[in-house]
Protein backbone atom coordinates (compact mmCIF):
# COMPACT_ATOMS: atom_id res chain seq x y z
CA UNK A 1 0.00 0.00 0.00
CA UNK A 2 1.11 3.47 -1.03
CA UNK A 3 0.79 6.04 1.17
CA UNK A 4 -1.37 7.88 -1.63
CA UNK A 5 -3.54 4.88 -0.97
CA UNK A 6 -4.00 5.80 2.39
CA UNK A 7 -5.84 8.89 1.83
CA UNK A 8 -9.79 9.47 2.16
CA UNK A 9 -10.76 9.69 -1.73
CA UNK A 10 -13.53 12.66 -0.75
CA UNK A 11 -12.39 15.22 1.66
CA UNK A 12 -15.15 17.73 3.12
CA UNK A 13 -14.23 21.43 2.61
CA UNK A 14 -11.55 22.61 5.19
CA UNK A 15 -11.21 18.99 6.66
CA UNK A 16 -7.40 19.32 5.92
CA UNK A 17 -7.29 22.71 8.08
CA UNK A 18 -8.83 21.41 11.32
CA UNK A 19 -7.31 18.46 12.46
CA UNK A 20 -9.25 16.25 15.09
CA UNK A 21 -8.93 17.04 18.46
CA UNK A 22 -8.14 20.99 18.43
CA UNK A 23 -9.13 22.94 21.52
CA UNK A 24 -12.67 24.93 21.36
CA UNK A 25 -11.37 28.70 21.52
CA UNK A 26 -13.90 29.91 23.87
CA UNK A 27 -12.55 26.97 26.03
CA UNK A 28 -9.58 28.08 25.47
CA UNK A 29 -10.22 31.79 26.71
CA UNK A 30 -12.11 30.60 29.51
CA UNK A 31 -9.10 28.74 31.17
CA UNK A 32 -6.96 31.13 30.54
CA UNK A 33 -9.14 33.79 32.54
CA UNK A 34 -9.74 31.61 35.56
CA UNK A 35 -5.95 30.85 35.61
CA UNK A 36 -5.82 34.65 35.75
CA UNK A 37 -8.20 34.69 38.18
CA UNK A 38 -6.72 32.02 40.38
CA UNK A 39 -3.13 34.31 40.24
CA UNK A 40 -5.15 37.48 40.83
CA UNK A 41 -6.54 35.54 44.26
CA UNK A 42 -3.06 34.60 44.66
CA UNK A 43 -1.57 37.59 44.71
CA UNK A 44 -4.31 39.30 47.28
CA UNK A 45 -3.78 36.50 49.53
CA UNK A 46 0.32 36.87 49.81
CA UNK A 47 -0.83 40.60 50.24
CA UNK A 48 -3.31 40.36 52.76
CA UNK A 49 -1.44 37.43 54.97
CA UNK A 50 -0.67 38.62 58.47
CA UNK A 51 -2.39 41.78 58.28
CA UNK A 52 -5.81 42.75 59.54
CA UNK A 53 -8.41 44.30 56.70
CA UNK A 54 -11.22 46.96 56.98
CA UNK A 55 -14.26 45.45 54.55
CA UNK A 56 -15.98 47.47 52.75
CA UNK A 57 -19.28 45.68 51.40
CA UNK A 58 -22.04 46.67 49.09
CA UNK A 59 -25.14 45.57 47.36
CA UNK A 60 -22.87 42.88 45.54
CA UNK A 61 -22.68 40.97 48.20
CA UNK A 62 -26.02 40.39 48.85
CA UNK A 63 -26.79 39.49 45.36
CA UNK A 64 -25.97 35.34 45.96
CA UNK A 65 -29.00 35.81 48.54
CA UNK A 66 -31.60 37.08 46.17
CA UNK A 67 -31.54 40.58 47.01
CA UNK A 68 -31.61 42.74 43.88
CA UNK A 69 -28.25 45.06 42.76
CA UNK A 70 -30.22 47.96 41.78
CA UNK A 71 -26.88 50.21 40.66
CA UNK A 72 -25.51 46.67 38.75
CA UNK A 73 -25.62 46.30 35.06
CA UNK A 74 -29.50 45.27 33.82
CA UNK A 75 -31.23 46.86 36.90
CA UNK A 76 -34.18 49.12 36.07
CA UNK A 77 -33.86 53.14 36.29
CA UNK A 78 -35.20 53.70 39.60
CA UNK A 79 -35.96 57.23 41.03
CA UNK A 80 -34.92 56.40 44.94
CA UNK A 81 -37.05 58.18 47.58
CA UNK A 82 -35.36 61.07 49.02
CA UNK A 83 -35.67 62.32 53.04
CA UNK A 84 -37.50 65.46 51.41
CA UNK A 85 -40.28 63.89 49.95
CA UNK A 86 -40.90 61.40 52.32
CA UNK A 87 -41.71 64.00 55.20
CA UNK A 88 -43.02 66.14 52.98
CA UNK A 89 -45.48 64.63 50.24
CA UNK A 90 -47.88 62.52 52.17
CA UNK A 91 -49.15 60.19 48.86
CA UNK A 92 -45.31 59.69 47.69
CA UNK A 93 -44.53 58.35 52.07
CA UNK A 94 -47.54 56.05 51.52
CA UNK A 95 -46.15 55.14 48.19
CA UNK A 96 -42.70 54.38 49.98
CA UNK A 97 -43.95 52.19 52.96
CA UNK A 98 -46.62 49.94 50.21
CA UNK A 99 -43.69 49.09 48.14
CA UNK A 100 -40.86 48.87 51.49
CA UNK A 101 -43.30 46.46 52.84
CA UNK A 102 -43.10 44.07 50.08
CA UNK A 103 -39.25 44.78 49.85
CA UNK A 104 -38.90 44.17 53.45
CA UNK A 105 -40.38 40.30 52.84
CA UNK A 106 -37.80 40.05 50.54
CA UNK A 107 -35.06 40.80 53.33
CA UNK A 108 -36.77 38.74 55.99
CA UNK A 109 -36.87 35.72 53.52
CA UNK A 110 -32.66 35.98 52.69
CA UNK A 111 -30.21 33.82 53.75
CA UNK A 112 -26.75 34.81 54.79
CA UNK A 113 -24.25 33.44 51.49
CA UNK A 114 -20.69 32.22 50.87
CA UNK A 115 -19.47 35.50 51.14
CA UNK A 116 -21.27 36.21 54.92
CA UNK A 117 -19.80 33.04 55.82
CA UNK A 118 -16.63 33.86 54.78
CA UNK A 119 -15.98 37.12 56.19
CA UNK A 120 -17.12 35.10 59.83
CA UNK A 121 -14.20 33.11 59.29
CA UNK A 122 -11.99 35.35 58.75
CA UNK A 123 -13.22 37.68 61.45
CA UNK A 124 -13.04 34.61 63.76
CA UNK A 125 -9.47 34.11 62.90
CA UNK A 126 -8.09 38.14 63.85
CA UNK A 127 -7.71 38.79 59.67
CA UNK A 128 -10.56 41.36 60.15
CA UNK A 129 -10.66 44.57 61.99
CA UNK A 130 -13.79 45.43 61.21
CA UNK A 131 -17.15 45.08 58.45
CA UNK A 132 -18.03 48.66 56.96
CA UNK A 133 -21.31 47.63 55.25
CA UNK A 134 -23.45 49.71 53.18
CA UNK A 135 -26.44 47.47 52.70
CA UNK A 136 -29.40 47.86 54.93
CA UNK A 137 -30.55 43.74 54.71
CA UNK A 138 -28.80 42.98 58.19
CA UNK A 139 -26.93 40.21 56.26
CA UNK A 140 -24.04 40.54 58.49
CA UNK A 141 -25.25 40.44 62.04
CA UNK A 142 -27.25 37.24 60.93
CA UNK A 143 -24.20 35.48 59.44
CA UNK A 144 -22.58 35.82 63.09
CA UNK A 145 -19.89 38.65 62.69
CA UNK A 146 -19.46 40.75 65.33
CA UNK A 147 -17.78 44.13 64.59
CA UNK A 148 -20.13 45.45 61.88
CA UNK A 149 -20.79 49.00 61.12
CA UNK A 150 -23.82 49.87 59.14
CA UNK A 151 -23.31 53.04 56.76
CA UNK A 152 -26.51 53.60 55.90
CA UNK A 153 -28.80 52.16 58.76
CA UNK A 154 -30.75 48.45 58.95
CA UNK A 155 -34.50 47.85 57.14
CA UNK A 156 -35.04 45.65 60.69
CA UNK A 157 -35.73 49.24 62.94
CA UNK A 158 -37.89 51.93 62.57
CA UNK A 159 -37.59 54.69 64.28
CA UNK A 160 -39.46 58.05 64.87
CA UNK A 161 -38.84 61.13 63.26
CA UNK A 162 -40.57 63.16 66.63
CA UNK A 163 -39.49 61.73 69.80
CA UNK A 164 -36.60 59.30 68.68
CA UNK A 165 -38.51 55.57 69.65
CA UNK A 166 -37.17 52.79 67.78
CA UNK A 167 -39.35 49.42 66.78
CA UNK A 168 -38.48 46.77 65.61
CA UNK A 169 -39.44 46.53 61.83
CA UNK A 170 -41.98 43.29 62.78
CA UNK A 171 -44.01 44.81 64.93
CA UNK A 172 -44.79 47.76 62.08
CA UNK A 173 -45.11 45.25 59.21
CA UNK A 174 -47.99 43.45 61.60
CA UNK A 175 -49.75 46.91 62.08
CA UNK A 176 -49.40 47.70 58.26
CA UNK A 177 -51.10 43.97 57.26
CA UNK A 178 -53.63 44.46 59.44
CA UNK A 179 -54.61 48.49 58.57
CA UNK A 180 -53.74 47.29 55.03
CA UNK A 181 -55.28 44.20 53.87
CA UNK A 182 -54.40 44.48 50.39
CA UNK A 183 -50.50 43.68 51.42
CA UNK A 184 -51.57 40.44 52.73
CA UNK A 185 -52.13 39.53 48.74
CA UNK A 186 -48.42 40.77 47.51
CA UNK A 187 -49.42 39.38 43.44
CA UNK A 188 -52.26 42.08 43.29
CA UNK A 189 -49.75 45.09 43.76
CA UNK A 190 -48.20 46.04 40.70
CA UNK A 191 -44.73 47.72 41.66
CA UNK A 192 -43.16 50.72 39.69
CA UNK A 193 -39.90 50.90 38.17
CA UNK A 194 -38.72 53.58 40.38
CA UNK A 195 -40.01 51.66 43.44
CA UNK A 196 -43.60 53.02 44.32
CA UNK A 197 -46.41 50.25 44.48
CA UNK A 198 -49.44 50.41 43.16
CA UNK A 199 -52.00 49.94 45.86
CA UNK A 200 -55.27 50.95 44.03
CA UNK A 201 -56.82 54.00 45.68
CA UNK A 202 -53.33 55.39 47.39
CA UNK A 203 -55.65 58.10 49.78
CA UNK A 204 -57.15 54.96 51.74
CA UNK A 205 -53.87 53.84 52.34
CA UNK A 206 -52.89 53.73 56.67
CA UNK A 207 -49.84 54.06 57.68
CA UNK A 208 -48.37 53.90 60.92
CA UNK A 209 -47.83 56.39 63.20
CA UNK A 210 -45.47 56.59 66.63
CA UNK A 211 -47.51 54.84 69.24
CA UNK A 212 -45.69 56.67 72.23
CA UNK A 213 -45.79 60.19 70.45
CA UNK A 214 -47.96 60.49 67.24
CA UNK A 215 -45.09 60.81 65.50
CA UNK A 216 -43.78 60.28 61.45
CA UNK A 217 -42.22 56.84 61.82
CA UNK A 218 -39.73 56.58 59.41
CA UNK A 219 -36.83 53.08 58.31
CA UNK A 220 -33.87 53.20 60.06
CA UNK A 221 -31.92 53.99 56.97
CA UNK A 222 -29.89 56.64 55.23
CA UNK A 223 -32.77 57.99 52.15
CA UNK A 224 -31.11 60.32 49.39
CA UNK A 225 -30.54 63.53 50.65
CA UNK A 226 -29.65 62.47 54.17
CA UNK A 227 -26.34 62.48 55.67
CA UNK A 228 -24.58 59.42 57.22
CA UNK A 229 -24.97 60.14 61.61
CA UNK A 230 -21.88 61.28 62.47
CA UNK A 231 -21.26 59.00 65.02
CA UNK A 232 -21.77 56.02 62.70
CA UNK A 233 -19.11 57.40 59.99
CA UNK A 234 -16.51 58.03 63.00
CA UNK A 235 -16.98 54.43 63.97
CA UNK A 236 -16.31 53.43 60.19
CA UNK A 237 -13.55 55.83 60.06
CA UNK A 238 -11.99 54.27 63.40
CA UNK A 239 -12.51 50.44 61.54
CA UNK A 240 -10.27 52.06 58.80
CA UNK A 241 -7.47 53.60 60.84
CA UNK A 242 -7.11 50.55 62.72
CA UNK A 243 -7.15 48.19 59.47
CA UNK A 244 -3.69 47.49 57.45
CA UNK A 245 -5.36 47.63 54.26
CA UNK A 246 -8.96 47.97 52.87
CA UNK A 247 -11.33 45.35 51.12
CA UNK A 248 -13.88 46.81 48.86
CA UNK A 249 -16.51 43.73 48.33
CA UNK A 250 -19.39 44.16 45.94
CA UNK A 251 -19.68 47.87 45.74
CA UNK A 252 -19.63 50.34 42.91
CA UNK A 253 -18.92 53.24 45.52
CA UNK A 254 -21.30 55.61 43.53
CA UNK A 255 -22.16 56.81 46.97
CA UNK A 256 -20.54 59.20 48.44
CA UNK A 257 -19.88 58.02 52.03
CA UNK A 258 -18.21 54.68 50.61
CA UNK A 259 -15.74 56.73 48.32
CA UNK A 260 -14.63 58.90 51.57
CA UNK A 261 -13.58 56.05 52.79
CA UNK A 262 -11.78 54.77 50.44
CA UNK A 263 -9.77 57.73 50.51
CA UNK A 264 -9.33 57.69 53.94
CA UNK A 265 -7.39 54.65 53.37
CA UNK A 266 -5.34 55.79 50.32
CA UNK A 267 -4.37 58.72 52.59
CA UNK A 268 -2.89 56.02 55.49
CA UNK A 269 -1.23 53.97 52.30
CA UNK A 270 -3.48 51.19 53.02
CA UNK A 271 -3.25 48.78 50.00
CA UNK A 272 -6.70 48.98 49.05
CA UNK A 273 -8.44 45.58 47.28
CA UNK A 274 -11.74 46.06 45.13
CA UNK A 275 -13.38 43.02 44.20
CA UNK A 276 -16.56 44.01 42.18
CA UNK A 277 -17.84 43.02 38.35
CA UNK A 278 -18.54 45.84 36.60
CA UNK A 279 -16.15 49.30 36.96
CA UNK A 280 -16.16 51.26 40.52
CA UNK A 281 -15.07 54.84 41.50
CA UNK A 282 -12.37 53.46 43.64
CA UNK A 283 -10.24 51.49 40.44
CA UNK A 284 -8.24 54.02 40.20
CA UNK A 285 -7.28 53.80 43.90
CA UNK A 286 -7.20 50.49 44.00
CA UNK A 287 -3.44 48.24 44.11
CA UNK A 288 -5.96 45.50 43.06
CA UNK A 289 -8.88 44.81 41.35
CA UNK A 290 -10.88 41.87 40.76
CA UNK A 291 -13.01 41.66 38.53
CA UNK A 292 -15.02 38.71 40.04
CA UNK A 293 -18.20 37.32 42.04
CA UNK A 294 -17.96 38.94 45.68
CA UNK A 295 -18.66 35.69 47.48
CA UNK A 296 -16.56 33.12 45.50
CA UNK A 297 -13.80 35.28 45.37
CA UNK A 298 -14.13 35.86 49.45
CA UNK A 299 -14.45 32.66 49.91
CA UNK A 300 -11.31 31.37 47.73
CA UNK A 301 -9.17 34.19 49.35
CA UNK A 302 -10.56 32.86 52.63
CA UNK A 303 -9.24 29.73 51.96
CA UNK A 304 -5.66 30.50 51.07
CA UNK A 305 -5.47 32.76 54.48
CA UNK A 306 -6.76 30.18 57.06
CA UNK A 307 -5.65 27.07 55.07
Amino acid sequence: MTADSALPTETAPGDALEPTGAPDAAAVLASAVALDSERAVDAVATLLRGKRAAVLTGAGLSTDSGIPDYRGAGAPIRTPMTFQTFVADERSRKRYWAGSHLGWRVFRQAEPNLGHRSLVQLENAGAIAGIITQNVDGLHTRAGSRHVVELHGSLDRVICLTCGQAFGRDSIAARLETDNPVLRHPESIRIAPDGDADVGNIDDFVVPNCTVCGGMLKPNVVFFGELVPTETFLEASAVIQGADALVVAGSSLAVNSGIRLVEQARRRRLPIIVINRGVTKGDGRALHKLEAGTSETLAALTERLLG
